[in-house]
């Protein structure tokens, strides 16, 4: 089997993990890295047991395969290099900036037979992979992401930053077109929106609630899917989830009685299983569980939520919401 060709551009503090995953992979050489910071670079270069690239198109004329890990706004540009280049393409979530971007990079892939995978890491959570035989007919979710400020990823708004995550899991669950959004949200700690909330209707009934905050007192990181018969409670963070069936028996009371299960899932290793999942599209030329298509839809959703907020000129609603969230 001959081996794969990777590298990372971008080795931050996520594209750092890229490396180390490429660096232990069976089948995969990593090649090297590039990042506009010689010492981090460097650094995960000796680390990873790579070469240090301090320009990414000398990088992209010795691999077959790159993970772009870089901020957003270079993400179109980047991907652009690597598509000249005739290199296949993991590119971190949010796919672009735009949807034009996205699109661009959509088409220039397929002409020249590309695989362009978009890093929505959460498709590759045990938990998610767990769920599936369970679902049915989800026709209500409700979600919630609260994270605890990190001085990171804040060059794009909660809604790019951590809702988009809820947001492309639950078009993926709910397989209907969008009809309405409606939405909350407010700046607190940064010049973007910190904290958000989203009404998503869908044309077929169903309805998502989702909420993200990133300036929350503590981490949550739990989903609940009711459906008809059923009822699913996920805690991603204590790695389990409860499923309540109704059966055909009768209570006293006239209620069906409740068939209740707790799953635990193991920890896993996601970042792991999307980059393992990104080589064997590359090997065999197939497209990836999250192709361009997917990040463009879950990109699209997203915009409209901030597009939405931004609308949005009520400062006593913002005050409010701001209130209700900081106290999580």
């Amino acid at each position: 089997m001959k081996n794969i060709r990777a590298g990372v551009i971008g080795v931050g503090y996520l594209g750092r993990f890229h490396a180390q995953k490429y660096a232990a992979m069976d089948g995969v050489e990593l090649v090297g890295v590039a990042d506009i910071d010689p010492r981090q670079g460097q650094r995960v270069a000796e680390e990873c047991r790579c070469t240090y690239y301090d320009d990414h198109q000398a990088l992209l004329q010795e691999v077959d395969a790159v993970s772009i890990v870089v901020p957003t706004s270079l993400h179109h540009r980047i991907a652009s290099d690597c598509i000249v280049a005739g290199v296949d393409i993991l590119l971190e979530k949010p796919m672009t900036v735009t949807l034009a971007e996205a699109d661009d990079l959509i088409a220039r892939c397929a002409e020249k037979n590309l695989v362009l995978q978009v890093g929505h890491l959460e498709r590759f959570n045990p938990a998610i992979v767990a769920l599936e035989p369970y679902l049915s007919l989800p026709v209500f979710i409700e979600s919630n992401r609260l994270s605890t400020f990190k001085n990171r990823g804040v060059d794009v708004d909660v809604v790019l930053d951590l809702m988009i995550h809820d947001i492309d899991i639950i078009l993926n669950i709910i397989q209907s077109p969008l009809q309405s959004i409606h939405t909350a949200g407010a700046p607190v700690v940064t010049a973007t929106t910190d904290i958000a909330n989203a009404r998503l209707i869908f044309e077929n009934g169903a309805t998502a609630n989702v909420t993200a905050s990133r300036i929350s007192r503590t981490n949550v990181r739990k989903m609940r899917i009711f459906q008809p018969g059923s009822y699913i409670n996920v805690d991603f963070a204590q790695r389990k989830f409860m499923t309540i069936t109704l059966t055909d028996e009768l209570l006293e009371s006239g209620m069906p009685r409740q068939d209740i299960h707790v799953h635990s899932f193991a920890a896993g290793d996601a970042l792991r299983s999307e980059i393992e999942h990104f080589i064997g599209h590359v090997r065999n030329r197939t497209r990836p569980l999250v192709s361009g298509h997917e990040g463009r839809r879950a990109l699209e959703v997203a915009l409209q939520v901030m597009a939405q907020i931004r609308e949005h000129k009520d400062l006593e609603v913002f005050r409010k919401v701001s209130e209700v969230f900081g106290k999580q």
